[in-house]
């Protein structure tokens, strides 16, 4: 397995796959994020997303009725260490050029729009279409395991 090659400091985003392997405890990808977290509980970096990880990490626990499990993902979700981005207007615009221009589905442009805003120095993700926003330094799991 490989390791996570995590800035120094500054912001690092991420997108919903990196809470749902951490909180499930993903067999492949658990071990692989454990640094992250350290990292942002000793204060070296500030881990951010959008507020739209809400809707994607919560909706696989609530269509299995697992209440404990939504109890998990809000506990990690709103967690000192973890900052929520707001989705405004101006970043749904911003989301849509993303769109338009580099053929990103919705919520992955609303997470690159989340992540340029909070000029963040790395983006975490398991989705290689984040890959085409040059501006961003997109680290995807699967290609660092």
């Amino acid at each position: 397995m490989g390791s996570l090659n995590l800035p120094a400091s500054g912001v690092v985003y991420i997108d919903t796959a990196p809470v749902i392997y951490t909180v499930e405890q993903h067999l492949d990808y658990f071990a692989l994020l454990e640094p992250l977290w350290a990292a942002s509980e000793s204060g070296q970096i500030q881990v951010v997303s959008s507020e739209l990880i809400l809707l994607e990490a919560l909706t696989g626990a609530l269509k299995r009725n697992n209440l404990q499990l939504v109890a998990d993902y809000e506990r990690v979700l709103t967690a000192s260490e973890m900052n929520l981005i707001p989705v405004s207007a101006a970043l749904l615009r911003d989301a849509a050029g993303l769109r338009a221009s580099i053929n990103l589905k919705t919520p992955d442009a609303i997470h690159a729009a989340c992540a340029l805003a909070s000029g963040c120095v790395q983006l975490i993700t398991n989705d290689k279409d984040l890959k085409r926003v040059k501006a961003l330094n997109v680290i995807v799991l699967s290609e660092v395991i």
